[in-house]
């Protein structure tokens, strides 16, 4: 009788993969990683969306601006394409002397204006605060800048349809319609992030040298694959996301927008994780998340480990697990971007 979950599972181990890692030198390393990272966005569809997109310069148009007290809250739109005004919040320090480092904050499957601190209602209140969701509040009070975006498919990105009938996003939509043109949603919101950064880095406030990306679940997605495609980002941190393909978004029916097609003839994630090395990278996972099981996720830190090792920095990497299921914790996050943002 046909199993489908024996199918899959056989399928995903029998597949070759062109860039699993083997490398023993730090030369060999460098070899692997200069023909992975093209391969690797060629699959996302980034080469596609810079051809298409090759003449355009973007711009940004700051809407609102807030006193939150402690720190200022901006609401600005970046037209990332001539048809994408895509929102995002900016939260920056008071204090206006010098270079601020700055940390970028992509959100997950929830709504975009949690990560910069606001809630709706009392039950995005409860979310937030017990899962510490404000992330880019978090991070403008440890003294960083911090740009909060609206993940594509979210927010005032979503279908007119889906906006009428107050669904959260609109992954499928993203995914199916994107494919036929040779995009893919990561690819999408990796791009995203890149000119959210042209941006920042043009401003005379951020420290270009220092630039950080952390977000949850679907953000912990961008947060990897932006850092691995992107190598301004200068230290990564994604929470409640790193783990293998096989033994998370592979076994669960999952949003669409997690799927890459054929990346498991690239490599697994760990793999993908490791383009970021020697970058300082922190995987955040939750001892009970059900989506990313611990053991997936320890047997894909293990891995990347060894990448870390051939690289000569095996303390650039760490692993922090919460006692706690699928959120963020964040004292696997400032302890880390702080010490390595001090070392820079």
């Amino acid at each position: 009788m046909y199993d489908a979950a024996h199918h899959f599972d056989t399928l995903y181990t029998s597949v070759p993969r062109e860039f699993e890692f083997r490398a023993s030198t730090r030369e060999e390393w460098i070899a692997w990683r200069e023909m992975f990272r093209p391969r690797l966005r060629q699959a996302l569809g980034l080469e596609n969306i810079e051809s298409d997109l090759r003449d355009y310069q973007s711009h940004a148009e700051m809407s609102k601006s807030e006193d939150m007290g402690d720190h200022v809250r901006e609401h600005w739109h970046l037209w990332v394409e001539p048809t994408v005004p895509l929102p995002f919040y900016l939260l920056r320090p008071k204090t206006t002397n010098g270079l601020h480092p700055l940390v970028l904050t992509p959100h997950g499957h929830n709504h975009p204006h949690i990560y910069a601190g606001i809630a709706h209602s009392e039950s995005e209140e409860k979310s937030m605060i017990e899962g510490e969701r404000d992330i880019a509040r978090q991070a403008v009070r440890e003294g960083y800048l911090a740009i909060a975006p609206t993940t594509r498919a979210f927010g005032e990105t979503r279908t007119e349809l889906d906006k009428q009938n107050n669904r959260t996003h609109s992954c499928r939509i993203e995914l199916m319609h994107g494919l036929l043109v040779g995009r893919t949603p990561i690819g999408e919101r990796v791009w995203d992030i890149s000119r959210l950064i042209d941006w920042a880095i043009a401003r005379p406030d951020v420290d270009v040298q220092r630039i950080a990306i952390t977000g949850n679940s679907g953000g912990g997605t961008v947060s990897l694959f932006a850092a691995a495609c992107d190598t301004r980002i200068s230290v990564a941190v994604p929470s409640s996301y790193f783990c293998t393909f096989h033994g998370s978004i592979g076994s669960i029916n999952h949003c669409d927008c997690n799927y890459v097609p054929g990346i498991l003839r690239l490599g697994e994630m760990y793999d993908v994780a490791g383009l970021i090395a020697p970058r300082p990278f922190s995987a955040i996972a939750g001892k009970e998340d059900a989506i990313f099981p611990i053991q997936h996720v320890q047997f894909a830190y293990e891995r990347l480990k060894q990448i870390y090792t051939v690289a000569g920095i095996p303390d650039n990497c760490q692993l922090h697990i919460g006692e706690g299921g699928h959120r963020y914790y964040k004292a696997g996050a400032w302890p880390f971007i702080r010490h390595h943002f001090n070392a820079t």
